[in-house]
């Protein structure tokens, strides 16, 4: 079979890429473009290790595939930090010690990050129903309850965040 040639635009940026029909976007993510942030936790979409957002919708990049991303917009967990500045929810998972192994984490945060994009002030119910699709095996939900919770809240102002305390991503 001939690779398929894909123009897609990731975390901002127009990209382009060759891939097998076969290949699902999170091999392509992974192992073409080297974007290791999802995880492949089940390979059927039950985990949610592997979530992406395609078009702002949000996705189990192991079910999609490469190809499918021709025209489309998609945002990984890369794409998330304003360059060195964390976004809320990343601080707030680390202050909150919402992450362990990480496996998980970063499916949980693109996660998080759609559920505030489309709903800033989700109630608690909301939130761990928006979240469901994502399984953890280490910190329990409630840390990652309470971080995006807090987030949300800093999001909409209710929370002041101290520009000097601000946590860095790390070199």
């Amino acid at each position: 079979m001939s690779q398929i040639h894909v123009t897609t635009k990731i975390n901002g940026d127009e990209t382009e890429f060759l891939c097998e029909p076969e290949d699902t976007l999170l091999d392509v993510l992974r192992d073409r473009l080297g974007l290791t942030g999802a995880k492949e936790g089940c390979g059927t979409g039950d985990c949610g290790a592997c979530s992406v957002t395609v078009d702002d919708r949000l996705v189990c990049s192991c079910l999609m595939l490469g190809a499918e991303a021709e025209g489309r917009e998609i945002a990984t967990i890369e794409g998330m930090a304003d360059g060195e500045v964390l976004h809320p929810l990343q601080r707030k998972f680390i202050e909150h010690a919402a992450l362990q192994c990480g496996i998980c984490t970063p499916g949980i945060l693109v996660a998080a990050k759609s559920l505030l994009e489309n709903n800033p002030d989700p109630s608690e119910e909301e939130a761990r129903y928006w979240l469901a699709g994502n399984l953890c095996r280490c910190t329990g939900y409630d840390k990652i309850i309470r971080a995006v919770m807090d987030a949300a809240a800093e999001m909409r102002g209710e929370i002041a965040n101290d520009p000097d305390d601000s946590l860095r991503r790390a070199s």
